[in-house]
Parts: structure tokens; sequence; C-alpha cells
């Protein structure tokens, strides 16, 4: 029997043996609706205790402990024996885009591409597929990947779609590469000039490549999807998070449509998956939520708004105190003015919610931690957030703990920048990027997340990166600035119970604890003891919200 076939005939038979333990009954001892039992389950409560089994009732967990005294006292009319096999909490993405991750599953995929020649190639497929579509969009694209480190130009764009316009987003989102006729129907020209962003000209001649608010004007042409787009959107990217273990996600950046949409599917029935979601600051999001305050269900969670401070390290939009190591001069750019961001922090707090902000460069870092200080005033439990806090200068970093500032971080980042950040911080600068050890000890806890679709949606890339500082070949040796690693416990709290903190949701998810909702998974390795390298390739067999199962490997 080859290698593949052994493996089919494995997994066909663990399954067959776990779902014949999901029929179960037991007479006598209180009534549940579930079991679970056999497992090596890592509970994440405040002791990081380990159990072997539980018992669900009404969508959350009533009891924890042993195998023996969970099925002595339960009865259920379903049962998991897992084997043991192991079981965490369902996994958090403290930070993501996952509706917009959805709706881009349509556009062309340029991650991973390894020139602009493929990038065109994967463009042109993209056309051949969707001949009828209005606009040809893809994101992905990294120039660091490429053998000319590079931003690329528009005039192979405008030769292969003269009449057809064509954005194409960079990895990070924020820069994009626009043909001549996305750029006409923007009014883009080598004139125009904009706070917190660039449209590059080179010997008076577009290029094509727009940087942060510039990205807008051609962004805001795009038509939106229709409503059932929009819901399929929702559908496909609930299935693809599930199928990695991810329970909640926080979407960073949300319009109140999107949110009533969200709030609507799930009332219906049609979309499980639990949302933190981060609005966007609009005028209607303010004017509605400000009347009306904070919205919560089970499902959908309302009380923050998304910020942008800054753009990104790789397309030089990060703003840096001192000038980029390969850009003499050059400083990046905030996005908006320093009273406009002391506007909207005294709004937030006015209103109570919460203000999370995208700060990069350790110029954003700082200014915006100067802000939230003056602005909270001290000790505080408002939980307000930094999120990426990728580069923090050693005299702003005890700010985090001194004003219970929340930094919430992307270990995947710190594993895809490595390459390149070294040229444009410089060395000095550099130990001083994706300080994950030193954020998460300003207030004893930090949550994780991956940016998707900014990096890859699977949890456990995180898991890996956190944990061994290495890429996906396991490079550097020894890891990338291990003295900012973090521990496997810590990690695995920083996807779970640290992330439900900072959303202030530990008291109902986060760890499998009594009272709590009974979202959790069963995986087919332990994280907490294999070697890092197997990592990466842990798989999901189950994933479980409310109890219910939601995807089965």
């Amino acid at each position: 029997m080859n290698k593949s076939i052994r493996s089919f005939a494995a997994a066909l038979l663990l399954g067959s043996a776990l779902l014949a333990g999901c029929t179960g009954t037991r007479p006598g001892g209180r009534q549940a609706d579930l079991v679970v039992y056999n497992g090596n389950i890592y509970t994440v409560n405040a002791n990081f205790d380990k159990a072997e089994a539980f018992a669900v009732k009404d969508g959350k967990i009533v009891a924890v402990g042993r195998t023996a005294d969970i099925r002595k006292n339960y009865t259920a009319s379903q049962e998991l024996d897992a084997q043991g096999k192991t079981i965490y909490p369902g996994l958090i993405d403290a930070h993501a885009h996952f509706y917009r991750y959805g709706l881009g599953l349509a556009s062309a995929n340029l991650v991973d591409t390894e020139s602009f020649e493929q990038v065109l190639e994967r463009v042109v497929a993209q056309r051949r597929q969707y001949p009828d579509a209005d606009w040809i969009t893809g994101r992905g694209w990294d120039q660091n990947d490429w053998p000319v480190k590079e931003f690329p130009t528009k005039d192979s764009l405008d030769k292969l779609f003269p009449d057809t316009p064509v954005l194409l987003t960079r990895i990070d989102g924020h820069a994009a590469l626009a043909n001549q006729k996305a750029l006409d129907l923007a009014g883009i020209t080598p004139r125009t000039k904009l706070v917190g962003g660039l449209v590059e000209v080179k010997n008076g001649r577009m290029t094509g490549i727009l940087i942060d608010n510039a990205v807008d004007l051609v962004t805001v042409k795009i038509p939106e999807a229709d409503e059932a787009d929009q819901r399929q959107a929702l559908k496909k990217a609930e299935a693809n998070c599930f199928a990695v273990g991810l329970t909640t996600v926080v979407d960073a950046g949300l319009d109140k449509a999107t949110v009533d949409l969200m709030d609507d599917m799930h009332r219906k029935g049609e979309l499980q998956m639990r949302v933190y979601a981060m609005l966007n600051p609009s005028q209607q999001n303010q004017e509605h939520y400000f009347q009306h305050g904070p919205y919560k269900t089970d499902r959908l969670h309302v009380r923050s708004f998304k910020i942008y401070a800054d753009g990104a390290l790789g397309s030089r939009g990060a703003n840096l105190l001192k000038p980029y190591h390969d850009h003499a001069g050059h400083y990046g750019f905030l996005l908006a003015s320093e009273q406009e961001f002391r506007n909207m922090a005294r709004l937030l707090n006015q209103h109570g919610f919460q203000m999370n902000t995208h700060a990069i460069g350790d110029s954003a870092n700082r200014l915006l931690l100067d802000i939230y200080g003056q602005t909270l005033g001290g000790k505080n439990d408002k939980r307000w957030r930094i999120e990426h806090a990728q580069i923090v200068n050693p005299a702003d970093m005890d700010k985090f703990g001194r004003y219970n500032i929340v930094p919430s971080v992307q270990p995947t980042h710190a594993t895809s920048d490595m390459y390149w950040a070294g040229e444009r911080l410089g060395k000095e600068r550099l130990p001083h990027a994706y300080p994950f050890r030193e954020l998460m000890e300003q207030n004893g806890y930090l949550p994780l997340s991956s940016d998707f679709p900014v990096e890859d949606i699977n949890p456990f890339y995180t898991f890996h990166a956190a944990v061994a500082r290495q890429d996906a070949q396991n490079w550097p040796a020894g890891g990338f600035q291990m003295e900012n690693a973090l521990t496997r416990e810590q990690t695995l709290r920083g996807m779970t119970i640290w992330a439900a903190k900072a959303n202030f949701e530990e008291q109902e998810k986060g760890s499998i604890e009594v009272g709590k909702f009974a979202d959790f998974i069963l995986v087919d390795r332990d994280l907490m003891q294999v070697a890092p390298q197997q990592m990466r390739a842990t798989q999901v067999l189950r994933t479980y919200l409310n109890g219910r199962l939601v995807y089965q490997q």
C-alpha cells in the first residue's frame, strides 16, 4: 500500500471512529447536549490546566474534568470520543479583514508571485475567467519578493487592457498599481496632491503606483458588490475560517451597511461566525453609533472604531522618527493631521467606544500613544488598542503599560518582513521592530492575529511565527530576533483568551470553562509538544461553535 493510500485509509478510519462516538447515549446523570471525552484538552484557563472531558448544554460548557467523572455525571444525545486527540478553545483572529477577504476571493490572487511577469500572467488568467467584468482587480503582490525589488509600472497593463480599468493592490493594502484607464476614471493626473498619500510621478509621467490615501481615489470608483454577492462572500469567508479553526474574527474597518448585513444573516441562520466589528470612522457610522451606542448579540459585537495613523513599512508609508535607511529624506507620512486624531480620541472616549489605531512606524506609535495617554489620563480598563505596533522607540514602550494600551500584533508580519526590514530601518532601529515579548510584558497579555488577507488566513502559521520566528522553510536557523519570541503557552493564550480580552469578551469565550460558549476545535497534533517545523502543518479535524459541528475535515 503506497503512502497516499495509507494516509487516506487512516483518515477514513479516524473519521468513522469519531462519528461512531457522536450518537451515544448513557442512562442516568444530568442531561447535556454533547459530551466530549478522552481528549487532550487545553482549557487555557488562568492556570493553563488540562482536562480530559467536558459537557455542553444549550451551547455552553456546563462541566469540565476527567472522562470518568463527566461520563458518570452527564448523559447526552451526542458524544464525541476524541481518542486522545488535542482540543483547544476556538481560535480568535484579533485583527483581520473578514468581509473584504470574502469579496477578494473573486479577485486575482497575486500572493507569492515571484516577478511582475507572473503577476501579469495571473491577471490575464483572471480576465479569461471573468471576461465581462467591468473592472479587473487583484491583490497580494510584493515587489520585495521579486529579483528587481522596485515598484512596477502601469505600461504593460495599459497595453493589455487599454479599455478596462485595472487595480492591483499590494500585499499590505497600502499601495496599488492602477492602469491609465483606472487613473482617468478617478481623475488622477501628475498634478494630483493629497494629504497622507502619494501619486508616483517619474519624468513627468504617472507610473501607476498609488500610496495609501491615493489608492482610495480609485477604489471609490469600483462598483460595490450587490447584496447577493456580499452574502455569498461572507459565507465563503466563514467556511474557510472554520476549516482552519477560527470561531471568532475581528473585522477591522466596516461600514454600517455591512454590519447590518452580518446581523441579518446571523438572525436568519445564514452566518454563524462570531464577529467583533471595528467600524470605519465615516460620518454615517459616527452619527448612528454615537447616538445609539455599542451593539451586542451572541455573534456580533460593535463597540470600536478603526483609525489609520500611517501606512505600511513595505511601501515606505509607515511614519518614522528618522528617515528611511533606503530612502534619504523620506519619513513616510501620517494619514490625517494630529488634530484630527485628537478630535477622534475625544469623541470616542466621550461616547464609550474603543479606539483601535493602525500604527506601524515609531513616529506614528509615539504620536498615538501620547494622544491616548492624554485622553485616558492614567490606568483604566478601556482597552484602547494600537494595531500592529511594529516599530516602537524604546522611550515609548512603557506607555503601553502606563495607560493600559493594548498592542495588537501579527507574528507573520515579522517573518514576512524580516528579509528586507533591515533595509528600511537600518541596524540601529531593527531590534526595536516586532518586539512581541516586550509588548506582551507591558500589560501581561497580547492579542495575536494574522491581518488576513494581508497574511495567510491559517492561524497555525501565526503560532509558528510567534514561537519560532521563522518562515515556511524554517529560516533563519535559530529564528529572527528571538529575544522577542513568545512561548507556546503565551502564543495559545494570544490566539484565544487574550484575544477575547482585547474584545471585552473574556467572560464568554477564549477558554474551555464552565459558563462559556462551547467553541472548540479538535486538531491532529499537540502544538505544545511538536517540533516547531511541524507546527504549520497542523490540521483541524473538527470545529464546533456553541457545541454544534460547523466543520469536519
